[in-house]
């Protein structure tokens, strides 16, 4: 089928593929959007089952709709124009949600960059915008399995479940991706799976509350941000930070900012005024840029900018040997 946002969509020529997809579309944005910065912070490491970057700079990403399971495959031909071509039961949905997963919402009003960093790299990627999924529990999951642990540790949990317990991603996906599991497929996962993963008990224990409550979580994603808040930290075990980081991914939150995390204060702090601060410091220094926080974060990921590097790192726990 084919799918009109507005005037400006028209009939997409589908690339060749193995098989032809079930719902494509070809969306004209009138803000530039840089489609791999963007969808960046959605990619759980390198060999992430839910998301591939191909040789030929497609994205390719599943997820798992209300209508069913997806695969979709995005194209960029220019700043202003992005192709997408889905398949399985949510490809309808998915290829109607594009403009939302791509920053349509996101229209950067009222930023001003003060900083020469920001300034030039705001300059250098104008197409860079903050990604909408509309999926809660899709975030939650991952952002739980990273709290208090290193990136690397929680990306293996995330890859190793995903492809465990998720379900075979539809039409002609690269080799290894996969559909991440339910909400009551993640609260089924065995103990011992967990353990397997290396995700302690804590972390499971949270992930597995909050899926028993998987649809009123996912009704965050109507609300304003401070309800949101308040109705993912009613879970126990889900705190500012992954409330944040959920935010950043599911709703499109331009101000997202994930206060409790290991580094990021102290890369803001050195990116910005050349020192390291601690979480006070990072928050009395960036209000002047609300609501636009999150988008200052990302700015300065997409500048290059990289702290000196000394001091302690956090070190990798192995939780399957406990």
């Amino acid at each position: 089928m084919e799918v009109r946002h507005d005037d400006r969509m028209s009939q997409v020529e589908v690339a060749p593929v193995v098989r032809a997809p079930d719902a494509c579309t070809t969306w004209r944005p009138q803000l530039p959007i840089d489609v791999r910065r963007t969808l960046s912070p959605l990619r759980r490491g390198r060999a992430d089952p839910t998301h591939r970057v191909t040789d030929d700079g497609a994205v390719w990403r599943t997820t798992l709709t209300g209508t069913g399971p997806a695969t979709y495959r995005i194209t960029q031909r220019g700043l202003h124009e992005v192709q997408a071509q889905a398949w399985g039961d949510g490809a309808e949905e998915v290829v109607v949600g594009l403009p939302d997963l791509l920053g349509a919402r996101d229209a950067a009003d009222g930023f001003e960059p003060r900083h020469r960093l920001l300034a030039d790299a705001a300059a250098r990627h104008p197409g860079l915008r903050v990604p909408r999924t509309g999926r809660v529990v899709e975030a939650l999951v991952p952002a739980v399995l990273e709290q208090k642990v290193t990136g690397k540790e929680a990306r293996q949990s995330f890859r190793t479940l995903v492809l465990r317990f998720g379900t075979p991603a539809p039409g002609p996906a690269p080799d290894g991706m996969a559909v991440p599991p339910s909400a009551e497929a993640w609260r089924h996962v065995p103990s011992w799976e967990w353990h397997r993963a290396g995700v302690d008990p804590k972390r499971s224990r949270t992930i597995c509350l909050a899926m028993r409550y998987a649809a009123r979580l996912e009704q965050a994603v109507g609300m304003a941000p401070d309800e949101a808040a308040g109705r993912l930290t009613a879970v126990p075990g889900i705190g500012a930070w992954t409330v944040a980081e959920i935010a950043q991914r599911a709703l499109g939150d331009s101000d997202a900012l994930s206060v409790g995390d290991y580094h990021l204060s102290q890369y803001v702090g050195w990116a910005l005024t050349g020192r390291p601060l601690d979480d006070d410091g990072m928050v009395a220094l960036l209000a002047p840029w609300r609501p636009h926080r999150y988008r200052v974060v990302r700015l300065l990921e997409c500048s290059g900018y990289a702290k000196p590097r000394f001091g302690p790192r956090l070190t990798i726990q192995d939780h399957r040997a406990h």
